[in-house]
């Protein structure tokens, strides 16, 4: 079981979400004081209803070196939150925790499939999950927030995503000759180490193994 901090009531205005966001902001932290050992790696992910409000939050936790599965968790809910840029972990979180909660597993490691500091406000869903737990966590994004340099078309190869002039993520190649990922801190690890942890969770596809897992979850689970 994941232990989660009920550090603020779910919001029910933009206003509200962005005072949280502020508040818990400054709790993120770049990287571990003492890394430890990451055996378990655990994919979070959320599939909606195209004809109502329901969604489905799943997670899958994988073993980091046989990439096998060795648990997963899903949760039921409903999209009360509304739509807005910046502000959709607030959409899944309710779900997503519960479906933390229900593990039988604590992971060394939260890969989301969102956004880390690579956000408007520099706390997306990767940030947020990791103040809550208190896990280190990475975000990986299919789609960039900010601007990039293409990397080289070998597997591996990364180039900085800015805002501005700083620095908030990596395009990364996963795959040679594949669309890179968009790799952001989120909590209790630094950008090298993220890199590096993604790359070994995707040996034969773009998407990290985790994610891919918890997508397959959440998708089956919403058509059952």
């Amino acid at each position: 079981m994941v232990r989660v901090s009920r550090l603020h009531p779910w919001p029910a205005t933009v206003e509200e979400a962005a005072r949280i966001q502020d508040r818990l902001r400054p709790l993120v932290r770049l990287a571990a004081a003492q890394p430890s050992p990451i055996r378990t790696a655990a994919g979070v992910d959320v599939a909606y209803s195209t004809a109502s409000d329901r969604l489905v939050a799943g997670v899958a936790v994988l073993d980091t070196e046989t990439l096998e599965t060795v648990d997963t968790a899903i949760a039921t809910g409903t999209a009360s939150f509304p739509y807005a840029t910046g502000f959709l972990a607030f959409r899944e979180l309710p779900t997503l925790v519960e479906a933390l909660e229900r593990l039988a597993t604590t992971p060394d490691l939260l890969v989301c499939d969102g956004q880390g500091l690579a956000h408007p406000r520099r706390f997306g869903l990767a940030c947020h999950l990791g103040v809550l737990t208190d896990l280190p966590s990475i975000g990986v994004a299919k789609t960039p927030l900010g601007r990039y340099d293409p990397p080289a078309p070998a597997r591996g190869s990364s180039t900085d995503l800015l805002d501005g002039a700083e620095v908030i993520g990596r395009a990364l190649r996963t795959q040679d000759n594949i669309k890179p990922v968009f790799v952001s801190v989120g909590h209790k690890i630094d950008l090298d180490a993220a890199c590096e942890h993604v790359l070994s969770l995707a040996p034969r596809y773009r998407l990290p193994e985790p994610t891919r897992r918890a997508d397959q979850l959440v998708r089956n689970a919403l058509v059952s």
